[in-house]
């Protein structure tokens, strides 16, 4: 059997008593946070024009309110991600759009979920040691909106694996001026998830296409990958489950920025706690607690306090930061270059201790106070970070067990290859689960002060990443989420018994999750 052959046999007789509790857990947050991620765009200048672009994320046509959907989750970058890639847009996104055209209940339609997902992750884990990851890795997409789909309409094996071999077919690549220059980083998972559900319809007339697309020594595996994993692709299929490797995302941002952004949240209240102690910091500034969060007043009271901030970080950061540099150009940056460059939200975090959707628009992006911050951010490279990093099992360290010496002169071109064979070396073999799953993608802070006083914080595991505070908590941190974008908790309650759910039940909690005014 092709790969596509196996994964539409796995994706289409897989049950919902064949997956633990524990990852059904895993999906249900999944689902309410990406919805968080939606509503957060639509009440974002962006968002409103996505929609009067394309429509909105319940119009009567599936295809074009999965399409919609595509747009609003990643336009923010407030989306989650899997070991491996941001699957979520289409592996959710496209359930939610056929949910009430297909009349789906909530069993259904987390079997749909949850097969994309299995499916997804494991096609970009097996090109993950390429050039092209995390959002870029869209040909993702094209696995999930497929196997979605095909899975929610109760498709057979054979027409599963010639839809996904025909998605496969003519897979999107990003363009980096494109994605960090202009809003049209909006429409990287909806172009797959359109081309992947056109692919569904081709199928269903006979069209076929490729049967060993993924592994073909010029198909999409070697394509996007410098060293392709076809094993990864169905490594203990129906027994690991990628579906608990979730990382929640809560900030809009790239992931690689989380653990900056959560020490300088830290920092925050630190630094207001200084000036309280110690008058002499800032003999101009007003006590900050006597104003409202958020305060201008407040907010340059802590600014004209701070003299530096340095955030030492791993190489992941430090190379998202620099390739999106170019890109920024003050309050005249793209929201797509403020969620990779680490400067404007650190300092925004820093001023006002979180950052938000909103601030990734006016008013707090026309903000002179936090630009002369952020202009005294620099960044260092941090080693035990970088190793820290590349040793978690996301983003790349299953598949560098997974690939072990083939793996060599692709590490060696990131670490240098003394470190590189260190590095494999330790890595240990690949896992028979993801039940112990890790993203650690670090970060530590130093704030000097103005006056020689220095505060700092340091974060191994940013919150909502993959962890073993992530597999506890992750129920409360989707629900704090999607309250905090104006979502109902009547809703976040019915949707936590997702799979008990009536198919008049789901669209209903779908449409009301979706509706902001």
């Amino acid at each position: 059997m092709t790969l596509a052959e196996r994964l539409g046999a796995f994706a289409t007789g897989m049950q919902l008593e064949d997956v633990p509790e524990r990852v059904r857990s895993f999906a249900r947050s999944q689902v309410l946070s990406q919805l968080a991620a939606a509503r957060a765009t639509l009440g974002h200048p962006l968002g409103r024009r996505l929609v009067q672009a394309f429509g909105g994320p319940l119009q009567a046509d599936p295809k074009a309110a999965a399409f919609c959907l595509g747009t609003l989750t990643l336009a923010l970058d407030y989306d989650d991600t899997l070991y491996a890639g941001h699957v979520s847009h289409s592996t959710v996104g496209v359930p939610i759009a056929y949910a009430g055209p297909l009349g789906l209940d909530g069993r259904r339609f987390l079997e749909a979920v949850m097969a994309g997902n299995e499916c997804a992750s494991r096609v970009v884990a097996g090109a993950t040691l390429g050039s092209f990851r995390g959002q870029t890795a869209a040909y993702g997409h094209l696995v999930g909106a497929a196997v979605s789909r095909m899975r929610a309409e109760g498709a057979s094996p054979g027409d599963t694996a010639s839809a996904l071999a025909l998605a496969c077919s003519l897979p999107p690549h990003s363009l980096a001026p494109a994605f960090f220059g202009g809003d049209s980083k909006a429409l990287t998972a909806a172009v797959g998830i359109r081309a992947a559900l056109d692919a569904c319809d081709a199928a269903a007339a006979g069209i076929t296409g490729a049967a060993d697309i993924l592994e073909h020594p010029e198909g999409l595996l070697a394509t996007f990958a410098d060293v392709p994993l076809p094993d990864a692709v169905v490594e203990s299929l129906g027994s690991r489950w990628h579906t608990e490797t979730l990382s929640v995302k809560l900030y809009p941002a790239c992931a690689y920025l989380d653990s900056a952004l959560d020490a300088a949240v830290q920092l925050h209240g630190d630094i207001e706690a200084a000036l309280l102690d110690s008058p002499g910091e800032n003999p101009h500034r007003s006590d900050p607690h006597d104003r409202p969060p958020g305060d201008h007043a407040s907010i340059g009271s802590v600014a004209d306090a701070v003299e530096e901030v340095v955030v030492s970080c791993s190489l992941f950061t430090l190379g998202m930061d620099l390739r999106s540099r170019s890109y920024t150009d003050g309050p005249a940056s793209s929201p797509s270059a403020l969620q990779f460059s680490v400067p404007y939200p650190v300092a925004v975090a820093l001023l006002t201790g979180a950052f938000t959707p909103a601030d990734l628009a006016p008013p707090r992006l026309d903000d002179h106070v936090v630009w002369e911050l952020a202009g005294r951010v620099r960044l260092e490279h941090d080693p035990e970070l970088t190793r820290r990093a590349v040793l978690a099992t996301a983003p790349l360290g299953e598949a560098l067990r997974q690939a072990g010496p083939r793996a060599s002169a692709w590490l060696a071109r990131l670490s240098g290859e003394v470190d590189a064979a260190v590095l494999l070396e330790v890595a240990g073999p690949a896992g028979a689960s993801f039940e112990t799953a890790s993203k650690e993608i670090g970060a530590a802070l130093e704030v000097r002060l103005v006056g020689g006083r220095t505060l700092g914080r340091r974060v191994a595991t940013p919150r909502g990443a993959s962890g073993p505070s992530t597999r506890r908590d992750h129920p409360a941190l989707a629900r704090a989420k999607f309250l905090a974008t104006g979502g109902s908790g009547a809703v976040a309650d019915v949707l936590e018994h997702l799979e008990d759910l009536r198919a008049d039940e789901l669209a209903g909690a779908l449409a009301s999750a979706l509706t902001t005014d």
